[in-house]
């Protein structure tokens, strides 16, 4: 199954760099696309569940670094719940080679 890296710029210019165990973050965003937080959240915790099931159908278990990284994300975006209009941009996506 192949897994992905995709780096998120949050409202302050902080970068994070995420981990998927497969393709669905990329078939759900683009590079260079900006949301508004919470519906990015939303949209994110979708695309993780799917994500999860994949791994849970093609190995039997789902990926914990998956959901790691979802509340990851979550966490760091509820530091911007009081910032107006803030945005969170899909800065890039890279494969995983494996």
């Amino acid at each position: 199954m192949p897994a992905m890296h995709y780096r998120l710029r949050w409202p302050d210019g902080s970068e994070t760099l995420c981990y998927s165990p497969s393709l669905i973050i990329r078939e759900r965003f683009r590079a260079g696309e900006s949301h508004p937080i919470a519906p990015f959240v939303q949209q994110l915790r979708e695309a993780t569940g799917i994500a999860e099931e994949r791994v849970m159908a093609k190995y039997g278990f789902v990926c914990s670094r998956a959901s790691d990284q979802l509340s990851e994300v979550v966490s760091t975006a509820q530091r911007f719940e009081t910032w107006p209009e803030a945005r969170i941009e899909i800065v890039s996506f890279e494969d995983i080679a494996t």
